[in-house]
């Protein structure tokens, strides 16, 4: 492809050659001093190829004559000295390096250059290239040096920043104080070739009367600058600083421009203050025309073992309480604040907690921070190595449901486990110690405090014929106390109040035949699997269930030796499960199936209610399938079939397809349990959700989500809805290129709680690489 005509950032395009093997070499030595200039570009032209080529034939770096003085290498084809005038000529691949004080690498190459002894001065011309400490890359027809390697003038130059940023001027040259001044520059964040080498215009660049570079601070201060979009837009800029060794830069950052129905037009703009290398602090105000102003701060800070960052946001306005009957707003000071962070303490301890809190539940929702339903805060010591783990914690919710009493969410602390693994000295397997607290106290509910030691022996052997065959042995002994039981609305759930006691044992053998075969150009394995678990009956109706409630049959516990999610619920009796897996693979192909049932081979226990797949002699069938091709082609399809009717209770189908450009997402859940609505942590429900993205004209997308409440009154009896209910939609389009980003983007919210109206929201999301981020 023949290369276009140059645009005005466009430069020569030939390319610096390697220095000859005849080179002869010469170590000189200089006085030290920081070098190069970390911020220009050839003028008017930020295509030209970077050299990235190691700098080959110059000799190693002497030994420094003394802690002051650091050598330079030097190199070149032909070397002339003039010992009447006292100058030194190079020419022919010159090169030029040394290590300053940090021993970081500094280079100066060219075809030609002059030294006058006397003076210290050094002329470098033609394609000469500068690479300083921080590999920033400086290219120019020609540079005056001093003896410190520290540029003076410069003409027609061109900076190849680390950072990917190029700068390009008319001429440069250096203050006394060291400042270094660039006239009639231009700089871009973009890049100015594509695919194939030949030269584009950026996308957008910064052009300016005057930029001044301080070595000391590692900064860029633009003046008289203005930005240029597409070749066309200008826009003036005021304040701009850019940094040359990679770090951040405070200043103010790029606005946000959204409209919200509860806010109306909302602008947003924040200010970035970089206190020091492991310290930040972000202040943002947000002006609204249908509220008062709202600020936000956030500190992020990283330490000798760990980081952490606090979050605040702090308005008034008007609220509309969504816990009682008045529907009259209230004027009230409103906020939230969001703190975490982890440190480790040592190779084995280590702490993370997590403060999060608002001031009412729909502030979150009104101003777009979140869409959670609670807010969890908490603080855990942990010690973990080889063979052991321990945790302290405790934890406290803050609901935002709007038909939840706070006094009802509960408090855990503390909550604490041990776990400490050994081996089987007689029959060479495992042993597993477990020790467990749990204190549970609401200000409007039930308490319970519980506490458990458990012991675990597992063997796993295989057979001359291929099983893997596990034993298993389980002995647990539990104690609860709890009060206030009635409180709890859902019977099965109270247990007895005051003091409570139980021993769980449980054995297990389970058995898999792996047979591994080809077929279809690939290989797969059938895995035929069979479990026999026993547990003599044991208290369960008489303990409190604080974490056993949301019980379901699938394929993630159908193998467990307990299959409630907790500690609270024992599925005792015996059982036998059985179940079939399927793995298939080939090049770019994965297919991964399972299937299984159990079959209680006792009575069957009232602790399971009807719907769980598990309360009949014969669990329901359950059954997971996936399929993968490449990265484009992901499907999930996960079911529960009543085991005498066949009627499907669970059906769930996840697809991904495409690539990061253009996908489409499709899931749909429907759960048909049949269960009792006394049980809320089952209910049945229905919805279907879709997202995608389609890529077009190289760099502009279409992009939306929906997500439609299917649940019907026949599923749900408390539920209000007709059987279609969109819970939310979003589309925008999208231009992202390398180094610009412009999203305009739609949503519309279905219901209003309190304040938080329904209606449509818009945001305009504008970004440029390396400005106005961090």
């Amino acid at each position: 492809m023949l290369p276009d005509a140059q645009n005005p950032l466009q430069a020569p395009t030939r390319r610096l050659r390697s220095p000859s093997l005849r080179a002869l070499t010469v170590g000189l030595t200089m006085a030290t001093a920081p070098f190069a200039l970390p911020l220009a570009a050839h003028a008017q032209d930020l295509s030209r190829p970077v050299d990235t080529t190691p700098i080959q034939g110059a000799p190693p770096t002497p030994p420094a004559p003394s802690d002051d003085v650091q050598p330079v290498a030097f190199s070149a084809d032909n070397v002339d000295y003039d010992q009447n005038a006292e100058f030194v000529t190079a020419t022919g691949n010159v090169v030029l390096s040394r290590r300053n004080e940090k021993d970081q690498p500094q280079s100066v190459r060219a075809d030609k250059v002059t030294w006058n002894r006397k003076t210290g001065q050094i002329l470098a011309d033609g394609n000469v290239r500068l690479v300083d400490e921080n590999g920033n890359q400086v290219y120019t027809e020609h540079a005056e040096l001093t003896d410190e390697l520290k540029t003076g003038m410069m003409d027609n130059l061109l900076l190849v920043m680390r950072e990917s940023g190029r700068m390009a001027a008319v001429k440069g040259e250096r203050l006394p104080n060291g400042d270094v001044i660039l006239h009639q520059a231009a700089y871009s964040g973009c890049d100015v070739t594509d695919s194939e080498g030949c030269p584009k215009k950026p996308t957008w660049r910064i052009i300016a009367k005057q930029v001044i570079y301080s070595e000391e601070q590692s900064r860029v201060r633009f003046k008289g600058a203005r930005l240029e979009f597409f070749g066309i837009v200008q826009i003036p800029v005021l304040g701009l600083t850019i940094s040359t060794d990679g770090g951040s830069v405070g200043g103010f950052m790029v606005p946000e421009v959204r409209s919200s129905p509860s806010n109306g037009l909302q602008l947003t703009e924040s200010y970035y203050w970089k206190i020091g290398d492991n310290r930040d602090l972000t202040a943002t105000v947000s002006a609204f025309t249908k509220s008062a102003p709202m600020a936000q701060l956030q500190y992020r800070a990283l330490t000798e073992n760990g980081a952490y960052q606090i979050t605040g946001y702090a308005t008034a306005s008007n609220r509309i309480s969504i816990t009682s009957s008045d529907p009259n707003s209230q004027s009230a000071f409103r906020g939230y604040i969001f703190a975490n962070g982890r440190f480790q303490l040592d190779e084995h301890w280590s702490v993370t907690a997590s403060i999060r809190r608002a001031t009412d539940r729909t502030f979150l929702s009104r101003y777009d921070i979140s869409g959670d339903d609670r807010l969890r805060s908490m603080v855990e010591i942990e010690r973990i190595d080889q063979d052991s783990y321990f945790s302290l914690a405790g934890y406290a919710t803050q609901t935002m449901r709007s038909g939840t009493s706070q006094g009802s969410i509960p408090v855990a602390v503390p909550v604490m486990d041990y776990r400490h693994r050994f081996d089987d000295p007689w029959l060479g397997g495992k042993f597993q110690l477990q020790l467990n607290t749990l204190g549970i106290s609401r200000s409007e509910g039930q308490d319970t405090q519980r506490a458990f030691a458990a012991g675990q022996w597992e063997l796993t052997r295989l057979t001359g014929m291929g099983q893997e065959v596990t034993f298993t042995g389980l002995l647990r002994g539990d104690i609860y106390h709890s009060d206030q039981n009635n409180e709890t609305t859902t019977v099965i759930y109270q247990g007895m109040p005051g003091w409570q006691t139980r021993v769980v044992a449980t054995a297990a053998v389970d058995v898999k035949w792996p047979f591994v075969g080809e077929v279809f150009g690939g290989t797969q394995v059938l895995t035929p699997r069979l479990q026999l678990v026993g547990t003599p009956k044991t208290k369960n109706i008489e303990i409190p269930n604080e974490d056993s409630r949301a019980m379901e049959l699938d394929t993630g516990n159908l193998f467990a030796l307990n299959r409630f999610p907790g500690y609270d619920r024992v599925e005792d009796t015996v059982r036998l499960t059985y179940g079939l897996d399927w793995k298939f693979e080939r090049p770019r192909w994965r297919i991964t199936s399972t299937v299984g049932q159990s079959l209680r081979l006792s009575k069957p226990i009232s602790v399971l209610p009807d719907g769980t797949g598990l309360s009949s002699k014969a669990s329901d069938i359950v059954g997971r399938t996936e399929i993968r091709y490449r990265d484009f082609i992901n499907l999930i399809h996960r079911f529960r079939l009543d085991e005498g009717s066949l009627t499907v209770r669970r059906n769930e189908f996840d697809a991904v397809i495409g690539n990061n450009r253009s996908y489409l997402e499709i899931g749909y859940t429907e759960l048909n349990r049949d269960i009792s609505e006394n049980i809320e942590d089952l209910r049945d429900r229905s919805e279907v959700r879709t997202a995608g993205r389609i890529a077009f004209a190289r760099y502009w997308s279409l992009f939306g989500s929906a997500v439609v409440n299917l649940t019907s009154r026949k599923q749900d009896p408390t539920y209000g809805s007709d059987g279609f209910q969109p819970l939310r939609t979003r589309f925008g389009a999208a231009y992202d290129d390398d180094c610009l980003q412009i999203a305009v983007t739609w949503r519309r919210d279905y219901a209003t709680i309190g304040d938080a109206r329904k209606g449509n929201s818009f945001q305009l999301h504008f970004s440029l690489k390396s400005i106005g981020a961090h």
